[in-house]
């Protein structure tokens, strides 16, 4: 069976993304010919051809979107124009794989179809919800758009690929896929890359206990409701006694160190952006407690969070919101405050410090959980069998 594949991102470079780059080494480590175009990275990832591991990596130029709407439409022109050149380039494959966002790259997909590929669509989000929670304009012309994107993927896919049930769900319904050409590929962390190391105490700015969030910080990422609830677990709950450090980047970040400011948080919360693999084992080994503070909103509540997946492979407790999709990841490895709550989210928080050995047994359950069923090797099989199917369809 195995081919030559050609997989598509447009949001992140590779090998930074994990998703990808754990696809593209499974089919790789099946006999696959693997080429992957991607934008560059700005400090990582920044040569324009690379062949990594026995990936063959094609990149260009991307200025990402900041502002509106109107940004992301040059974005996506430019990303869109690049990645067809580079196709053309790449030559005839066998299976197209692109991953959205934006459900733009079927356009690219289809051109390859039109030579004999099959095309696997590989939806890493539901875009007419991010839209929805992103920018708040209700269901305008542009959602309409957005929708009819969606729509015109799904036709054109002859495989989806889902990272949870609950994607799935909507291919089948709102994409009109049959249940036999939709997978379930689960995002997993990289155990590689997340092993614990000795705790540091330093790391606690001489405080008892260490809270830590990682991931995105975009404007439905939750960050702002984290950094609210720290404010009432200091004022309300009366605790002083923790720092807190919030890992990673995105375009909320200077809002919320302004934020954090604002609400008199400066002294207790650091902010580090993207920091290396090996300073960020350090302070998820040394967290007491890990914050997944994502609000309700339509594309959350079904969404799985690689964060959450990332803190149960280290181990560690967590506090979350109620989200569908949050208690199918983490189980009982998490405690859940009532929906963008963030009184009860503090409250959470303090009931975790106060009790040591709940805080084990709940990173035991998550460590098994990433271990077991929710572990790559599942995933991996998965994956596999997509392409299988969609040679064979």
């Amino acid at each position: 069976m195995p081919g030559k594949a050609l997989i598509l991102v447009e949001n992140l470079s590779v090998p930074f993304d994990r998703r990808v780059w754990q696809e593209s080494t499974t089919l790789r480590d099946a006999g696959w010919e693997v080429h992957v175009i991607c934008p560059q990275g700005t400090k990582r990832d920044t040569e324009a051809e690379a062949v990594v591991d026995g990936v063959h990596i094609h990149r260009y130029p991307l200025k990402a979107a900041t502002g509106g709407p109107a940004d992301y439409l040059q974005e996506y022109g430019s990303a869109l124009w690049h990645t067809l050149r580079l196709a053309r380039k790449v030559g005839p494959v066998d299976v197209v794989h692109a991953c959205n966002p934006p459900d733009l790259l079927y356009l690219v997909a289809k051109y390859l179809k039109r030579h004999g590929a099959k095309f696997i669509f590989d939806q890493h989000d539901l875009c007419p919800e991010l839209y929805l929670s992103r920018f708040d304009r209700g269901q305008d012309l542009l959602y309409r758009g957005v929708c009819a994107l969606e729509r015109a993927t799904y036709r054109a896919a002859d495989v989806v690929i889902s990272t949870n049930e609950s994607y799935k769900q909507v291919a089948r319904i709102r994409g009109g896929k049959k249940p036999e050409d939709v997978f379930v590929v689960r995002s997993a962390p990289v155990v590689e890359r997340f092993h614990e190391v000795p705790v540091e105490p330093e790391l606690k700015k001489g405080k008892p206990y260490l809270l830590a969030y990682l991931g995105v910080m975009g404007p439905q990422d939750g960050v702002d409701y984290a950094l609210r609830a720290l404010a009432k677990l200091r004022d309300d709950v009366g605790r002083t006694d923790w720092h807190a450090v919030f890992v990673g980047s995105g375009d909320a970040f200077d809002d919320m160190v302004a934020l954090s400011a604002k609400l008199g948080l400066a002294n207790q919360v650091e902010f580090t952006g993207r920091i290396s693999d090996e300073d960020l084992v350090r302070y998820l080994s040394t967290a007491d407690v890990c914050l997944s503070p994502d609000p309700l909103n339509p594309l959350n509540d079904v969404s799985t969070m690689n964060k959450v997946m990332e803190y149960m492979a280290m181990s560690k407790p967590i506090v979350s919101f109620e989200l569908r999709e949050a208690r199918v990841s983490a189980g009982d490895a998490a405690v859940y405050a009532p929906a963008n709550d963030e009184t009860e989210f503090a409250a959470l928080v303090s009931r975790l410090l106060d009790d040591p050995e709940e805080r084990i047994r709940m990173g035991k359950l998550g460590q098994a959980r990433v271990a077991g069923p929710l572990s790559w090797a599942n995933s991996a099989k998965n994956l596999l069998a997509a392409y299988e199917h969609a040679v064979k369809s």
